[in-house]
């Protein structure tokens, strides 16, 4: 866990490096003036303030909130485009706890709400912003305090959350499986640049013994899913733009939360890791979703006719192959069919050496398949960040070996190749009956297409625990995995696997345990495919 924590602290520096050294675009296109903003409690906040000369005011506001580790310089590059090309009043501040601003961090708490709504007096006050036209636009934790302050702040009628998250639970401790990577970046991050405040000393210090009920108590409060109602009664156009390998907040939640907003929406879905597909733009340097947050801005505080209420409210962009934009008019329409394959009992046949079971067109009842728990297979999710943008930038997957792959470890099943490709597009969903050896073990499902020599790409995955289970007894798991779209090259199948660890995350799967997968007659084990 030590060297894992130094890796991602490694990553981190290097990332904050590159953003507060690297020169930032329109350097002389606007004045930047770096002041001290009373928030809650007269916390001092940090800010920079981008005022546009080549404007006339009144301005529309935007308020940028930091993301987790990073200050206001992090969004300078593009505050300055925002405020030469479209005259905006953009205010970048620090949030409590973190550099130069004062307090401690909150996790997204009230008082960083307080400290937004602070912002915006402030700006409203002391710059020539007009208090009609208020926006909110940040990455990562600045997202989900975005929409939060959107929530309880009837004044801000457009939000960017790129990065975000809608549900801190499901994000950090998924199927009751906890997120430890992505856990570990942000108390280590936190420590090396800020100041925790109490509710983070508490849910370190849990985390540390095991316990996650601090991280679940503080959790509601800090998740825009659960303010829903006031987001929609205060009706902001809000923009998603997420990334589909992103580990510290996965895409699904942001998929529910958009599909419950009742006004002006869109949702974003590209390659890449967490911020990675917005993270160039924050430094004013040419950028997909950075242009597409500037044209929803500009209609809905500018009234620009751009077309950008024409269009469908949800877009993506394939993981894999480096495809173009599609769009629909909702999450539902990204599938256009699904096909049920059932698991078949793992097993050695003449042309199969290893046992694997089948993914078949008709139910396959009545088997078990034991494995050995407590020790990973070469199955496994990929290393927090690195992975993802390796998606991104260079369309490098998380490979397997499916013929390496431990099966006294791990259950396998592979379906018939797809002679002509097939796009997968939405939600897998695995179901299958699970006996325990154990109260607690973890189990990590893992869907790839693979070539004929069993070699592919990791195309989504998702962690679950049972927790409290009765030792022998079976229990039905439903796993929704990951959200997607991956274009299945032709000739290439699709392979299930199953194990009980995996290094992004904590494992309650101890040695010397078992766990056994089967299929009963009145609830076969299935894996659903969303194609388009």
């Amino acid at each position: 866990m030590r060297r894992t924590s130094t890796t991602l602290a490694a990553v981190l520096a290097a990332l904050l490096a590159f953003t507060l050294l690297a020169p930032s675009a329109h350097a002389g296109s606007a004045d930047v003036e770096y002041v001290s903003v009373p928030g809650h409690d007269d916390v001092e906040i940090k800010a920079k303030v981008i005022t546009p000369t080549n404007h006339e005011g009144p301005h529309p506001l935007l308020v940028m909130p930091s993301a987790w580790a990073t200050n206001n310089l992090v969004y300078v590059g593009a505050a300055k485009k925002l405020a030469y090309e479209s005259g905006y009043q953009v205010i970048s501040y620090t949030t409590r706890g973190f550099w130069d601003s004062g307090g401690e961090i909150e996790v997204a708490g009230p008082k960083d709400v307080a400290d937004a709504s602070k912002v915006i007096d402030w700006g409203l006050e002391n710059t020539d912003a007009d208090p009609e036209r208020i926006g909110m636009a940040a990455i990562s934790y600045g997202a989900g305090i975005s929409l939060l302050t959107a929530a309880e702040d009837d004044r801000v009628k457009a939000v960017g959350a790129m990065s975000g998250w809608s549900d801190l639970i499901s994000s950090l401790y998924p199927n009751e499986t906890i997120s430890s990577q992505a856990i570990e970046l942000l108390i280590t991050t936190a420590r090396i640049t800020g100041r925790g405040g109490e509710a983070l000393q508490e849910i370190e210090s849990e985390y540390r013994k095991g316990n996650m009920d601090p991280a679940l108590d503080h959790s509601p409060e800090r998740s825009p899913g659960t303010k829903i109602d006031q987001l929609n009664d205060n009706g902001p156009a809000v923009m998603l733009a997420h990334a589909w390998n992103d580990g510290i907040f996965p895409p699904s939640g942001l998929i529910d939360f958009h599909s419950q907003l009742t006004g002006p929406k869109r949702l974003m879905l590209a390659p890449g890791e967490h911020a990675t597909p917005e993270a160039f733009g924050a430094l004013g340097l040419p950028n997909e979703t950075w242009e597409a947050l500037t044209r929803w801005l500009d209609h809905h505080l500018k009234g620009v006719d751009n077309g950008v209420d024409t269009e469908d409210p949800v877009q993506v962009k394939p993981n894999n192959g480096g495809g173009d934009w599609t769009t629909y008019p909702d999450w539902e329409s990204v599938t256009e069919s699904t096909s049920t394959l059932h698991l078949s009992e793992p097993e050695r046949t003449w042309e199969q050496w290893l046992s694997t079971g089948g993914l078949e067109e008709e139910p396959q009842t009545g088997w078990d398949y034991s494995v050995r728990a407590g020790i990973g297979t070469t199955a496994n999710s990929g290393t927090l960040i690195v992975s993802g943008a390796l998606q991104q930038f260079a369309d490098i997957p998380t490979g397997v070996a499916l013929p390496l792959v431990d099966r006294y470890r791990a259950g396998v099943w592979t379906g018939d190749p797809h002679p002509d490709g097939v796009r997968v597009s939405g939600t897998p969903k695995a179901h299958v009956e699970v006996t325990p050896t154990s109260e607690d073990q973890s189990l990590y499902f893992y869907l790839y297409a693979t070539n004929s020599h069993g070699i592919g790409s990791l195309i989504t995955h998702k962690p679950y625990t049972l927790r409290d289970a009765a030792p022998g007894e079976p229990v039905t798991v439903d796993v929704d995995l990951e959200p997607v779209v991956w274009d299945v090259p032709a000739g290439h199948r699709l392979a299930l696997v199953v194990d009980t660890q995996d290094f992004r995350y904590s494992s309650e799967s101890d040695f010397g345990e078992k766990v056994k997968f089967g299929s009963p007659e009145e609830a076969p084990a299935t894996l659903t495919v969303p194609t388009a």
